[in-house]
């Protein structure tokens, strides 16, 4: 009986942790869409969207990491050449990592994730260096 009681309370908290990490994604996707469209707007980040895009980062490092992964250096194809286009692709990277969370069981370890989380950081690390130089 204590057995089966313990395996239903591990099954409810693995359903909550999944359910946390469901919701994060989504932030991460709303996130990357309002830094995207407030850059187009403004042609420049402010302080609150530099809030943004540290909250943005702290949210890939937890989906990452409850996806399984940990850091790793990524190197990225078609680096963009300046913030607009950095900005854009935050934008879709979020979204693709919200896309594929969403899609993806609680149960599976997903190398995919993993992988769209540490371009997402790095993305957030070129948009960052790009953000000092102005």
């Amino acid at each position: 009986m204590a057995e089966e009681v313990r395996i239903k309370r591990e099954i409810r908290s693995a359903e909550k942790d999944h359910k946390q990490n469901l919701e994060r994604a989504s932030e991460v996707s709303e996130l990357g869409l309002e830094l995207a469209a407030s850059f187009k707007k403004n042609n420049c980040l402010d302080r609150e969207d530099i809030k943004k895009l540290e909250r943005l980062e702290r949210l890939a490092k937890r989906i990452r990491s409850e996806a399984g992964g940990s850091e790793d250096e990524v190197t990225i194809e078609k680096r963009p050449d300046d913030l607009l286009e950095a900005m854009n692709c935050v934008a879709r990277v979020s979204a693709s990592l919200n896309e594929k969370v969403q899609e993806t069981p609680r149960q599976v370890v997903s190398a995919s994730i993993i992988d769209k989380a540490n371009i997402l950081l790095e993305l957030i690390r070129i948009v960052r260096s790009f953000s000092q130089k102005v």
